[in-house]
């Protein structure tokens, strides 16, 4: 019943931005934590980003700290990743999932995902 729907991906030179953002409807928004993971090609999906229900806690992958911003706006039930000075190995297609009461980067814990939003960044 859960419904994500994310937006903002595109095609973008390296050292460029883009905000993606995702949709939620069908669950009680407010009381958990979202994430953001991705799945460049040929390799496995892989943590990006988590916040916790009210905003207090973010968590980012190494690979991302300092680039990419996770954000959430309760009462428009979205979610919403800020990604400056993007790298080729940015490439993947992002997701963006949710479930947790906590937020964490493991895969499993969340139950519901968004159909992926496609992020090309060019040399």
């Amino acid at each position: 019943q859960v419904q994500l729907v994310e937006s903002g991906g595109g095609l973008v030179q390296a050292g460029g931005s883009l905000r993606l953002s995702c949709a939620a409807s069908g669950r009680t928004f407010s009381s958990y934590a979202m994430g953001w993971f991705r799945q460049a090609p040929g390799k496995e999906r892989e943590f990006v980003a988590t916040i916790s229900s009210g905003g207090g806690r973010i968590y980012y992958a190494d690979s991302v700290k300092g680039r990419f911003t996770i954000s959430r706006d309760n009462a428009k039930n979205t979610v919403y990743l800020q990604m400056n000075i993007l790298k080729p190995e940015d490439t993947a297609v992002y997701y963006c999932a949710s479930g947790p009461g906590r937020p964490v980067a493991t895969m499993p814990l969340y139950d519901y995902w968004g159909q992926g939003t496609q992020v090309t960044v060019s040399s």
